[in-house]
């Protein structure tokens, strides 16, 4: 895993989102587009947008940035939050390798950045069976943790959640910009924060469906399943800052 196939150094000046679909809304959709579940699938309040109090570039990198606003959608519905989510299908995907994001994190009750990985293809079906790859997911209640999990299993009935945590040792947080790092092979999956390795699962062929390419998702959530917990208003604006991306195989 040594020859870098993708970069994306968001702190050089010049730097752009042209490999990336910046998504907008509230509704998790379709592969036509048409709105399945609101919340995104996961109880999520905000509303995402690609407006520049959201989403911008700075010295820092790439911010994605959750505010109390309120939105009105075209159908009437409200939402009190806006924020950013954002990925790579269709632009930039890939199967196996090391997959390294440096970021810091936003600390507060209800909020739940991500860093993960869908299939490009869906070969299996639809969510669990074409799998899911969170490499990071933190509580920003616990600012001292963060998951990684893989998602699999024939249906919903039948769903795998395969999750490992990490806290981190002497007061560190996840306010801090740290190297998060996913190594994938054809094997095992191993997440790595900062050059630990706090866990490893062996992979089952035929079980399994982490054979096939995935894009990345980076997204800020305001609420959701996740933590299930009422939203701090004070901790807002949050705001999620990714200074680089870097993938080797």
């Amino acid at each position: 895993m040594n020859k870098l196939i993708w970069q994306q150094d968001f702190t050089q000046q010049g730097a752009d989102l042209s490999a990336w679909n910046i998504r907008k809304g509230n509704d998790l959709l379709d592969e036509e587009g048409n709105a399945i579940q609101p919340g995104w699938g996961n109880g999520e309040q905000q509303f995402y947008t690609g407006n520049s109090e959201n989403l911008y570039l700075d010295e820092n990198g790439l911010n994605l940035r959750a505010c109390r606003e309120t939105v009105v959608a075209e159908d009437g519905r409200s939402f009190g939050y806006t924020s950013v989510r954002m990925d790579t299908k269709d632009r930039f995907f890939f199967c196996y390798g090391r997959l390294t994001v440096r970021a810091k994190l936003p600390v507060g009750q209800g909020l739940w950045p991500a860093i993960w990985l869908m299939p490009q293809h869906r070969a299996y079906g639809d969510w669990p069976a074409s799998g899911e790859i969170d490499m990071m997911e933190a509580k920003g209640r616990l600012p001292d943790h963060v998951f990684g999990t893989l998602h699999y299993g024939k249906d919903w009935a039948n769903k795998k959640i395969d999750e490992f945590s990490y806290r981190f040792d002497n007061g560190g947080t996840i306010a801090e910009f740290r190297d998060y790092v996913l190594e994938w092979s054809a094997d095992s999956m191993r997440w790595i924060v900062d050059g630990h390795c706090y866990a490893e699962r062996r992979l089952e062929p035929g079980v399994m469906p982490f054979d096939q390419p995935f894009y990345l998702v980076l997204n800020l959530a305001v609420g959701g399943w996740f933590d299930n917990v009422p939203v701090d208003e004070s901790a807002l604006p949050g705001v999620m800052t990714v200074s680089g991306i870097w993938v080797h195989q």
